[in-house]
């Protein structure tokens, strides 16, 4: 069956499940089940994120168990607690003092389950809808409406934990803002180029604020906002009043903003920069060498922040003003942390987890480039700092990308690789511990997916929580089958372990790794990648689809890595391929309500082949294109065209191959702010481009080579 493009919207508007009951399963000693004849119920002057959780227990009871309860508002919730029989009862710690007293979180919550009631107390509103969420969680380990007698309480470990849209840009229908609070998630981000302005266009943002509240979601702006004068100017204040003050005075109840250099840059007066903004035309005739002042840690950066301090909390107080560091990590330590002593202690420091951390794997030192699983992190710059900010008591959030996705593969829905997000789960708490991290950001505009590695995740970051290694396994049974435990635990580690032999570079995440076998084999002419006018980054914004080195023009060294990196991918291929295989071997075996989930993950690993497959043609295409162009041997010329000639023939079957997979599942070759790139479209147009070069391009070459000689 062939999926149209953006027919995966059909499955994240489906937020629970449909009918995963299974009949057989029925309750063991200690454990009570719940059929029709409970209901659910609410206090009568409930506010909206209460009365949503509700509803949606209502629903995924309807949904996934294929029953029908009642849900009701109660004028005496005091008595029901005491004598209620058969009921699922919300409160908040508030309302009794028999529950939740023990609660000192925001969004905790004590959960108990006796045999004839199931109470669920949140510290707040919020937290009452996790516990909701929770009895889901248990129910859905189950594959059935029981539950196992007792208490616990609950609390998240990080807030907030921040996700853009993974349904389209900024683009959040409630069915997606649900599956994100089921998730455990707290916080959306949006693109803002101005009040109620996104690179898309106009979007409400008080509706949007209002919509997501319900969900228990807070808001946060993503600035795109132009900084253009420098807070010494006169009329600085007025200017940014015009700015940040509008978009603070019109949508109050945004909780706060995001800023990151290449996104806010001002005119720095700092002598290391150009002093102006990147896309500026310069002010001499040369070059000046300098990076402009969003890729530098301006010393002039705290006025900056202050001016926008003061007038965003001119409107909502309590404003969360985070300042990501991102884009001068590789910038000597002492010039960062001298920045960092001297920023406001009232914002928020956003560090990237793994980035700019450089790696030795055999004779090549590789870079972590934004943004890699293949090193779980934190790198030297996260934790320097990191230090610098629990030394001044500065809060502290990280991106780190737990939402399930990175820049490894720019065209998945996530990296199914558990064992290697464990053990990012596990350094994450290690700095919670050492310098007091506190915040996450768990995607950038590639967008969320819901999968086993968010729903890890969920687990991770609550305590108490059973061990990460044991949900994988509840996970495992629950989805295959308690017969494949052993073998899908035995896939996941072999796909956990290719992404470790992953080669993190820029040339590949803006090349063939961000859009994988429909990346074109370019000889000698150029090619513009096909996009839609509605992109944001679409075409070749954000993917070179000339393939060339970025060691300032050193080829020697490209040439030396190459070999290295193609031998580091062929591990990659063969342990994804390895795992892959071994899902495939088990598929006839599981449950039937549970295949056509088993389909899109195996479906998934062969991309992830396909497209480790694309990436080590085009290392070898482009080792023997440079070696072909300054030869001049002939039969060195023959040989190298024809060793071309061949990798190109691989390379349209590879794309003929990636065909089927991307018809099968419409998310597979699509990113949110590039669209579709790896659709059947895009890799019918990469078929025809390198048989263009290898019928004609390449015997061209040859042809006039042997006139001219």
């Amino acid at each position: 069956m062939k999926e149209k493009n953006y027919e995966f919207r059909k499955r994240l508007l489906e937020v629970h499940k449909p009918n995963i009951r299974d009949y057989n399963v029925l309750p063991q000693e200690n454990e009570i089940e719940i059929n029709e004849d409970w209901e659910i119920l609410i206090p009568e002057n409930s506010g909206r994120v209460i009365l949503t959780a509700a509803k949606d227990l209502q629903d995924y009871f309807f949904t996934s168990m294929g029953m029908s309860l009642k849900l009701r508002k109660s004028s005496n919730i005091i008595d029901e607690l005491e004598n209620g029989s058969n009921k699922i009862i919300y409160i908040t710690k508030d309302m009794n003092p028999k529950y939740g007293q023990c609660l000192d979180t925001p969004r905790s919550y004590h959960f108990i389950c006796t045999e004839n009631r199931i109470v669920l107390c949140g510290y707040d509103d919020r937290g009452t809808a996790q516990a909701s969420y929770y009895l889901e969680d248990l129910m859905n380990f189950k594959n059935a409406p029981i539950v196992k007698i007792g208490e616990i309480s609950r609390k998240p470990l990080f807030s907030p934990r921040m996700v853009h849209s993974g349904y389209g840009l900024d683009m959040f229908p409630d069915a997606h803002l649900s599956a994100i609070a089921h998730a455990g998630m707290d916080a959306i981000l949006v693109f803002t180029k101005d009040a109620h302005i996104t690179p898309h266009g106009y979007l409400d943002f008080n509706e949007l604020i209002y919509r997501a509240s319900a969900y228990g979601i807070d808001v946060y702006a993503y600035s795109y906002l132009k900084s253009l004068k420098h807070p010494d100017d006169s009329d600085a204040e007025e200017y940014y009043e015009s700015t940040y003050g509008k978009v603070f005075k019109e949508c109050p109840g945004l909780k706060g903003i995001v800023m990151v250099g290449e996104s806010v840059e001002f005119p720095s007066k700092d002598p290391h920069t150009t002093g102006r903004l990147r896309l500026d035309p310069p002010k001499e005739d040369l070059p000046s060498g300098k990076p402009s002042p969003g890729w530098w840690p301006c010393y002039d950066y705290p006025q900056w922040l202050n001016i926008i301090k003061k007038i965003v909390r001119k409107y909502n107080p309590d404003a969360d003003i985070v300042f990501w560091t991102y884009n001068w990590g590789y910038v000597d330590k002492e010039h960062r942390i001298e920045l960092l002593k001297n920023i406001p202690t009232d914002i928020t420091l956003l560090v990237t987890f793994e980035m700019f951390e450089q790696i030795k794997t055999g004779s090549v030192t590789s870079t972590c480039v934004d943004y890699t699983l293949f090193f779980e992190g934190p790198g030297k710059y996260f934790i320097s700092e990191a230090e610098i900010a629990h030394e001044r008591g500065i809060k502290l959030y990280t991106m780190c990308n737990t939402g399930g996705l990175t820049w490894d593969i720019g065209v998945i829905p996530y990296e199914p690789c558990p064992y290697q997000w464990m053990r990012r789960y596990k350094a994450l708490h290690e700095a919670r511990e050492k310098w007091g991290l506190s915040g996450l950001m768990e995607s950038h505009h590639y967008g969320w997916w819901p999968s086993f590695i968010s729903e890890l995740a969920k687990w991770s970051y609550w305590s108490p929580s059973p061990s990460s290694e044991e949900i994988l396994r509840m996970i495992a049974k629950r989805d295959f089958g308690e017969e494949n435990e052993e073998i899908v635990i035995q896939a996941w580690k072999a796909w956990s372990e290719g992404i470790r032999n992953y080669v993190s570079t820029n040339e590949d995440q803006y090349g063939p790794f961000r859009i994988g076998p429909s990346y074109p084999l370019v000889f000698r002419r150029g090619v513009q990648i096909p996009t839609v006018p509605y992109a944001m980054f679409g075409g070749n914004k954000i993917c070179n689809p000339v393939y060339t080195s970025h060691d300032n023009g050193r080829s020697s060294l490209f040439q030396f890595r190459l070999p290295v990196e193609i031998e580091r991918l062929e591990k990659m291929r063969e342990y994804f391929k390895k795992g892959t295989d071994l899902l495939e071997s088990i598929y006839e075996t599981v449950p039937e309500r549970k295949k056509q989930d088993a389909f899109y993950m195996i479906n998934l690993g062969k991309f992830i082949v396909n497209c480790v497959t694309t990436t080590i043609n085009v290392k070898k295409w482009v080792m023997l294109k440079m070696k072909l162009l300054i030869e001049t041997d002939e039969e060195k010329i023959n040989e190298y065209i024809d060793k071309m000639i061949e990798i190109g023939k691989d390379e349209i079957k590879n794309a003929e191959a990636t065909i089927p997979l991307v018809e099968a599942d419409s998310r597979l070759g699509w990113e949110p702010s590039m669209e579709y790139m790896t659709d059947a479209y895009h890799l019918k147009w990469k078929i025809r481009q390198v048989k263009l070069t290898i019928e004609e391009e390449l015997p061209m070459y040859r042809s006039v080579l042997r006139f001219n000689k």
